[in-house]
C-alpha cells in the first residue's frame, strides 16, 4: 500500500498565525481579567463586616506551556476561605444550617464569556 500527499501553495498563513500567537503577552492579558474579576467579586460578595469582600485577589501561574488565572480570597474561617462557606452553605455551632448563596459563578460567568470572546477574536485576527 502506498500513500502519497500532494500540496499546493505554502504555509505562510499558518506561520503568520503561530508567530503572532507566540508574541502575545498572555500574563498582561490575564492580569487585566484578574483585576476585573477582583472588582466584580468584591462588589458581589455578601457583606457583613466587609472583610471577605475586601480580601479578593488573583494569581497568575505558569507551568511549562500552561498559564493559569486563579481568583483567591484570603479571609479565612478556620482553615476554609469564608467565601466558600458563603457560597456553599455551612452548619452553625448551635446545630443550625446557613444556606449557601451562589454569588461567585454568576459574577465570573460574564468574565469567562469575555475571555472566550476575546480569545476567539485574537485567534481569528492573527
Amino acid at each position: 500500500m502506498k500513500i502519497s500527499v500532494k500540496h499546493k501553495g505554502d504555509f505562510k498563513n499558518a506561520e503568520r498565525f503561530l508567530n503572532g500567537a507566540q508574541k502575545l503577552d498572555y500574563e498582561r492579558i490575564l492580569a487585566s481579567y484578574g483585576r476585573e474579576g477582583v472588582s466584580a467579586l468584591s462588589a458581589a460578595t455578601p457583606v457583613d463586616t466587609g472583610e471577605a469582600a475586601n480580601a479578593w485577589g488573583y494569581a497568575i501561574s505558569k507551568k511549562g506551556d500552561v498559564i493559569s488565572l486563579t481568583w483567591t480570597n484570603s479571609k479565612m474561617a478556620g482553615n476554609v476561605p469564608l467565601v466558600i462557606l458563603i457560597q456553599l452553605g455551612h452548619a452553625t455551632g448551635t446545630g443550625g444550617y446557613v444556606r449557601g448563596r451562589d454569588f461567585i459563578n454568576p459574577t465570573l460567568r460574564p468574565i469567562f464569556d469575555q475571555i472566550a470572546n476575546d480569545a476567539w477574536k485574537g485567534v481569528t485576527s492573527l
